[in-house]
């Protein structure tokens, strides 16, 4: 098969994704489903290999993704339940005093968006800055964008999120350096995107009328006593510290030591989400008076939303699983090689057409990244860390009625379609385009 033709049946794929989706309105997981096996048969592949190349793909991702997914959404059930996600964020909003406070909601976006999905995040928070606005009569907007645009950046660009988990593997990456940049090129990127665009926006979108959500948040009190900060902090914190410590270990000693293999394994993603799990049931649970039976059926009752996240995730690991079995892949690795396409921009481009497709940026950075980590492994033209951030960023871009986020900020925060869209599409892009220019020139002195 051509190269030509190899990218144009992708770009066909993408596009019938766009169309199934958008226009008539298929669930994304059929969708993805037919496409993809719809591609492999055009290409020539035997029915039985079509299918069970979906099938491994699936299970593939869903090998690394469905541990991290429950587990993360258990800890982050746990945080609110407790009060300890509200303790961060009322703590750290009474330091920083109304006129920082939408630098206070960035901040606490970064912190709380660690170890929880974009939705749960959300979820989480949007009540503290509709309680925050109306205690300090400020606009919900001015607080829930730069809250919002953090939650993103994090989801999108910085471990533990699965999608980046997944990048990193395919790029072979370091877990550590990955972290760090992320940190380092996503707090700017927030810092615009969020407060700064949320002064220029926020007054141009109009007045919003109070929503019944709204009216609810502010008249019931979920939380009688709150935990410390100290202790709300250690326990969000706590699957970063370990996996970072893992990281360290690597430097310090040698790999048949037992120190290194203790941090090591207890560095593992899904262990130190599970240790961290495990600790929050017991420090933030039962020392809060919850009942064992009332933290079982917390931690099974979150679970139930995490179903189509996970099928998403795994159609996207079989789609590109087709791309790959199918030769389609290695064609287009020869056609970005050959044009001399620079990797940053093709991964961008990929992660952020597909994020058009499917509405999910986990399912756009598994995607992208299935097709570029080949073209990494015999090129090594660019940082692999960089280009996990970069398909990140370009999985974010254009939020459209597709994404689950869209929604959310639209019904959460009272607005119509033209207010969303200038808005919340726009932080987004905002989140995309600046990812793509920060990375670009660093990948000229990182490598």
């Amino acid at each position: 098969m051509t190269p030509l033709l190899a990218s144009g049946l992708t770009a066909a794929a993408i596009v019938v994704l766009m169309l199934l989706i958008g226009i008539v309105r298929l669930n994304p997981f059929v969708t993805l489903f037919i496409v993809s096996i719809g591609l492999a048969l055009v290409t020539g592949m035997p029915t039985e290999q079509a299918i069970s190349s979906f099938e491994n793909g699936m299970g593939h991702v869903l090998g690394h993704v469905a541990g991290v997914v429950a587990l993360g959404t258990m800890l982050g059930k746990i945080l609110a339940e407790t009060g300890g996600a509200d303790q961060i964020a009322l703590t750290i909003s009474r330091i920083a005093g109304k006129k920082r406070l939408p630098w206070a909601m960035m901040v606490i976006g970064l912190l709380v968006g660690l170890p929880v999905f974009f939705e749960v995040g959300f979820v989480l928070l949007i009540p503290l800055a509709i309680i925050l606005s109306r205690r300090n009569d400020l606009p919900l907007p001015a607080l829930a964008f730069p809250m919002a645009a953090a939650l993103s950046v994090t989801h999108a660009m910085v471990p533990p999120h699965p999608a980046t988990l997944l990048a990193i593997t395919a790029y072979h990456a370091n877990t550590a350096y990955t972290l760090f940049w992320g940190i380092v090129i996503g707090t700017p990127i927030a810092a615009i995107a969020g407060p700064i665009y949320a002064w220029y926006i926020a007054p141009r979108i109009g007045s919003l009328a109070p929503t019944a959500l709204e009216d609810q948040f502010t008249t019931q009190a979920k939380h009688e006593k709150l935990p410390s900060f100290v202790l709300s902090c250690a326990t969000l914190l706590m699957p970063v510290v370990l996996m970072l410590g893992g990281a360290l270990a690597e430097l310090i000693w040698p790999a048949t030591a037992l120190p290194y293999r203790i941090m090591h394994f207890l560095g593992n993603t899904d262990v130190a989400l599970l240790v961290a799990t495990l600790m929050s049931f017991w420090l933030m649970g039962s020392l809060s008076g919850l009942s064992r039976e009332t933290i079982l059926r917390f931690s099974n009752d979150c679970l139930a939303p995490t179903a189509t996240i996970m099928l998403l995730i795994g159609a996207g690991g079989g789609f590109g699983r087709e791309l790959i079995d199918s030769g389609l892949s290695h064609s287009i690795t020869n056609l970005a090689l050959g044009a001399h396409v620079p990797l940053l921009v093709l991964a961008w481009v990929l992660a952020l057409l597909v994020r058009i497709a499917t509405g999910s940026a986990t399912v756009a950075t598994t995607t992208a990244s299935g097709i570029v980590g080949p073209i990494l492994a015999t090129s090594h033209s660019v940082s692999p860390e960089l280009l996990v951030l970069v398909t990140g960023a370009g999985s974010v871009g254009l939020s459209l009625m597709n994404d689950a986020g869209f929604w959310q900020m639209k019904e959460y925060l009272g607005m119509n379609l033209s207010q969303t869209l200038r808005s919340w599409t726009m932080i987004e892009t905002i989140i995309a385009v600046l990812g793509l220019l920060i990375c670009l020139p660093l990948s000229w002195v990182i490598h």
